[in-house]
């Protein structure tokens, strides 16, 4: 499951937010089930960030939004981004050079044919 939380930031926020961000990312990243995050800019403009998350299943992600450390340092700054879905389901994945891998989806009616 990967969770992407997309922020607009004043130049002059820039500093404490990115602080504010790694500190987020510390915290998701001490959860059973996180498997990668990082924080992003953009390179068009930099007033535009992203904080993307991997977890191993949705169950993982909201048991890690209940932890403590996750309510003081993640939920706040993730309140502040963009009002938008932000959890995707996985429904195909490729390794650099390797087969596109298609699953179906816990949503969908029908199974992928």
């Amino acid at each position: 499951m990967l969770v992407i939380n997309r922020f607009v930031v004043a130049e002059d926020a820039t500093a404490d937010f990115e602080e504010r961000g790694r500190a987020a990312l510390a915290a998701l990243a001490a959860r059973p089930g996180y498997v990668s995050g990082r924080l992003t800019r953009a390179l068009d403009d930099p007033t535009h960030w992203g904080l993307v998350t991997d977890w191993e299943s949705v169950g993982a992600y909201r048991r890690a939004l209940s932890d403590f450390d996750v309510k003081i340092a993640a939920i706040p700054l993730m309140a502040e981004s963009a009002d938008e879905p932000s959890a995707f389901e996985e429904l195909a994945t490729a390794e650099p050079g390797g087969e596109v891998h298609v699953v179906d989806s816990d949503r969908a009616r029908h199974p992928h044919r």
